[in-house]
Order: structure tokens, then C-alpha cells, then sequence
């Protein structure tokens, strides 16, 4: 036992260092919810208790994104619920500096990061944005719920006034704290409800789930410099990068590193997931697997 815990020890040093002289190539970062847990923003346990206990007793919601798809009664509810949601995952600070570690790595690379996470973590920390593409699209945003035409909407002003109507405090900082004098409100005014200001139908979250989801402009643009970059990059010296991406959505940047990597001698792939580092035999001789937490992996590489 304690001989292959050292094996582990070494492979992950070993691994940790091909990893940080790889990261003077060219890089393409692929980010999924595993670096953001890492960073603290975790949707169950403490974290989810704090701010949505009134609906785990009402509701029997083990965690944050089970009551995300509860169909409930009215907007004033629904919307109560998804304003905490938002807040705490888009508005406030992550608890761990985990994204500024990642930016400090790359910020003098030429890189592109494709994320699937929508909680502008990256955003916050300083990236430029035009070298990031959010796919999925962003808690920040908006949009009809038809939808009736291609545009987002920022929606910081209106989830902080949702969040105030229920009692919650918000800090200087930017923090929500829960009322210190009885429960919050389990719903918002009426007139706080959020509507399509074309159509009138309500308005939703700008998260893909379905066909209804709005690519608007800058989604676009976003789309075509990751494109962009890929070309430029397609048979040069160039490290694929994918920290804390699961098997959820594998099609958007698992399989299509792998893939890139396979077709560039070049190339080279790297993954950082805790429990979940792994790389197909076709590219094994090129790969980088680390199993272990992100931020703690990312401060090492510092």
C-alpha cells in the first residue's frame, strides 16, 4: 500500500512538471465545472443549506441544480429561486483564487480558453475576453423565453433587487447574507417578474438547454475567434489544456482535443480532473494526465 501511494506521489510530480514545461507552447484551455468546484463554487452541502434551506424543507431539494428544474407554481417562487442562484454562482466571488492562478499561468501565452461554465468566473478574474468563448452561455444574462428575437439582456440590477425583496442583505463587498430576523421571503413582487420587453412573454436564463437557447452577436464573435485561433494553430507546437471537464457534455471539449491532438503530431494533451484524468490510447505517448485537485495542481505549476 505505502509503496504504490509513493508510485502515485512520483507520477504526480512527474506529471505536474511535464505539464508546467508544456505550458510554453501555444495553448487552448478547456474548462468545465471541476475548476470552478475547486474554486469553491460548490451547488450542495454548506454552500446550498445557507441560502435555500426554506426550499429544502418545503421542497426536498438536495441541491442547487435539482431545484433549478422544479416546475414551480408561479414566477414570483421560480423567480425567487433562480435570483439566490444567481447571485451567489455570477455575483459574488468565488472563495478560492483558483481562475486568477489559471490567469496568472497564461495571461503572457498566446491562448484561448472554451469553457462550458456560465458563472463569468474567468471574467472576474481579469481574461480578456476576447479570448474566451463561453459556450453555454452566461447566469449574467437574460432573453426571451420564445424567443422571440436574438438579443441578451445584463440582469445584475434585477437579480439584486429580487434578492433584496426577499430580505437578503448584500454587502459592500458584494456578498448576500442571509436575514438575520426570521426566514427569507420564499418570492418576489410581482412587479419584479422579468418580461420580454418585445413581446411580453417572460424572460429566462441564457443557458443552453434546449433549442430555444439565443446565440446572440456577441456569442458569435466569441465563436468565430475560437475558430480563428484553432486554424492558426491547427499544425503547430500547441497544448490542448482541459482542467475539471466531466462526461456531461463531452462533444464540446473532450472529444474534439482529443481529436485535435490525434491529428497534430505537434500537439499535445493534458488533463487535470480529480478522478477523472484520462487520455485515449491513440494519443497516450502525447498526453498529460493528473489526478488531482485543480487549484492545488495550478498553484504548484506557480
Amino acid at each position: 500500500m505505502l509503496k504504490e501511494r509513493l508510485f502515485q506521489n512520483q507520477r504526480y510530480e512527474e506529471e505536474t512538471r511535464r505539464l508546467g514545461r508544456a505550458l510554453d507552447e501555444a495553448v487552448v484551455v478547456g474548462v468545465g465545472a471541476g475548476l470552478s468546484a475547486s474554486a469553491g463554487f460548490t451547488y450542495s452541502g454548506g454552500r446550498f443549506r445557507k441560502y435555500f434551506q426554506d426550499f429544502m424543507d418545503k421542497y426536498g431539494f438536495s441541491n442547487m441544480y435539482s431545484g433549478g428544474f422544479y416546475p414551480f407554481d408561479t414566477l414570483e417562487e421560480h423567480w425567487a429561486y433562480w435570483s439566490r442562484y444567481i447571485y451567489i454562482n455570477r455575483y459574488q466571488d468565488a472563495p478560492r483564487p483558483v481562475y486568477d492562478r489559471l490567469l496568472s499561468l497564461i495571461r503572457d501565452k498566446d491562448y484561448f480558453v472554451l469553457t462550458t461554465n456560465v458563472d463569468h468566473c474567468f471574467q472576474k478574474a481579469g481574461i480578456d475576453r476576447h479570448r474566451l468563448f463561453y459556450t453555454q452561455g452566461d447566469y449574467g444574462l437574460f432573453q426571451c423565453s420564445g424567443p422571440c428575437h436574438d438579443k441578451t439582456y445584463d440582469n445584475e440590477t434585477m437579480v439584486r433587487e429580487m434578492a433584496l425583496s426577499q430580505g437578503f442583505q448584500i454587502a459592500e463587498d458584494g456578498t448576500m447574507n442571509v436575514p438575520e430576523n426570521g426566514g427569507p421571503a420564499m418570492r418576489i413582487p410581482s412587479g419584479l417578474v422579468p418580461v420580454c420587453p418585445l413581446c411580453g412573454k417572460p424572460m429566462t436564463m441564457n443557458l443552453r438547454a434546449d433549442d430555444t437557447f439565443v446565440e446572440d452577436e456577441g456569442w458569435h464573435a466569441a465563436a468565430e475567434r475560437y475558430q480563428g485561433f484553432l486554424r492558426r494553430h491547427r499544425c503547430g507546437r500547441v497544448l490542448y489544456l482541459e482542467l475539471g471537464v466531466g462526461g456531461n457534455t463531452p462533444g464540446i471539449i473532450k472529444y474534439p482535443f482529443w481529436q485535435m491532438t490525434y491529428e497534430n503530431p505537434k500537439a499535445v494533451y493534458a488533463c487535470v480532473n480529480l478522478g477523472e484524468a484520462a487520455a485515449p490510447e491513440e494519443i497516450k505517448d502525447r498526453s498529460i494526465c493528473i489526478d488531482g485537485d485543480i487549484g492545488e495542481v495550478l498553484k504548484q505549476l506557480i
